[in-house]
């Protein structure tokens, strides 16, 4: 039985993989415009979000976690619209892809130059604060990763 839990990691690590090819050609305007959806959406669906976010902070009582890590987890509508508006702020920052960070003409009149590139795929491991969820998806969909 170990082997379907690897194989369903190496599906997603190859899907990440792909999905990063496709990610890294993605215009500012597109991505902006849908930093812009997602928080709205947020803000459309708080009412499930938080009907749902209900069923993990009751597991997590049921499995004794602590006061802080249940705080942690624990969404309302205030956190929702803080996370929304987290959204925006990234979608407002300068697009990073294609900035030239430096410039140097070698004595062969060689032009270098340093561009910023998207990395690819990002693994991000954190415990239980869905608002990190959220920051996570915005900051790799804006410098274009997967």
């Amino acid at each position: 039985m170990r082997d379907a839990p690897m194989r369903h990691v190496k599906r997603l690590c190859e899907t990440a993989k792909a999905a990063s090819r496709q990610m890294a050609l993605i215009d500012s305007g597109w991505k902006n415009r849908m930093l812009g959806s997602m928080g709205k959406a947020l803000i459309a669906n708080a009412s499930y979000i938080i009907r749902e976010n209900a069923k993990d902070l009751r597991l997590a009582r049921r499995r004794n976690l602590s006061k802080a890590l249940i705080d942690r987890l624990s969404l309302d509508r205030m956190r929702i619209k803080a996370m929304a508006e987290s959204f925006s702020k990234i979608a407002d920052l300068k697009d990073p892809i294609g900035e030239v960070i430096e410039t140097i003409r070698r004595p062969n009149e060689l032009l270098i130059k340093k561009v910023r590139v998207p990395i690819g795929v990002i693994l991000i491991i954190y415990e239980s604060r869905p608002n990190v969820t959220s920051d996570c998806i915005s900051l790799c969909l804006k410098s274009g990763n997967a």
